[in-house]
């Protein structure tokens, strides 16, 4: 069966990974999330900007998959042809083993230079973090083909989502023979549009999620639960191919 799981912050979030709606705390307890992530607030205060992200990326490289990350895995394991399409910015789905995954918001363990694009290896955001459980501000390293800053390779509010990235997710939702919809608001957009596209050429959409979200007056199913559980309960009712 060929499947696109389309995955949000309540995915990551059973991992320990901090959704943007959580509160901040330390030294971020001051700042909106959002307003950490733009482009503006990178010009204005790359420190402040870098420092939270590099904080963010050690918390990720502590986090591990957790049963609904390998419960995909699995799938592919049984045989089943699974296209993840993800707005989540870790690596999780990776490293429970999907080998197909798109990120619609970018790679949180990934850096470039804001000026030229350029990337630099080995990638300073992964680092080896030594600051303070509540972070620090922190200068970001310099582009060693311009001097200009880097910074992650995020998509920030105001930014276009990765061209490859979203024509691969909107492709692959028009030629799914099923949809599922994993811990996500349904309010961020062009993500959100996914499932409708689905529905429109006849595909079904399951939605999996704790509380209702903007979707859910629009699926076909709805599983009121936990991520890891609704996605172990789907694995089990597929089975092998």
């Amino acid at each position: 069966m060929k499947l696109v799981v389309l995955t949000g912050a309540g995915m990551s979030a059973e991992s320990g990974v901090p959704t943007f709606r959580d509160a901040l705390t330390g030294l971020w307890s001051r700042f909106d999330a959002e307003r950490l992530a733009t482009p503006g607030a990178f010009r204005g205060d790359p420190d402040l900007v870098w420092g939270w992200y590099r904080w963010r990326a050690a918390q990720v490289l502590r986090a591990r998959p957790n049963a609904g990350h390998d419960a995909l895995a699995t799938l592919e394991c049984l045989g089943h042809d699974v296209h993840v399409v993800t707005q989540n910015v870790d690596d999780l789905h990776e490293r429970a083993g999907s080998t197909r995954v798109e990120h619609l918001h970018g790679r949180l363990l990934r850096s470039r230079c804001a000026d030229c694009g350029a990337w630099r290896e080995p990638d300073p955001i992964v680092a080896p973090y030594d600051g303070p459980d509540d972070g620090r501000r922190e200068a970001p390293p310099r582009c060693e083909r311009c001097t200009g800053p880097l910074r992650p390779d995020v998509v920030w509010f105001g930014e276009a989502l990765p061209e490859r990235a979203w024509d691969a997710a909107v492709s692959a939702t028009a030629g799914a023979d099923r949809v599922v919809v994993v811990g996500t608001s349904g309010l961020v957009q062009p993500a959100a549009s996914l499932p409708t596209l689905a529905r429109r050429r006849g595909v079904p959409v399951l939605e999996i999620n704790p509380s209702r979200s903007a979707l859910t007056h629009d699926v076909d199913d709805y599983w009121a639960m936990p991520a890891s559980m609704g996605l172990l309960r789907f694995v089990d009712s597929l089975g092998a191919v």
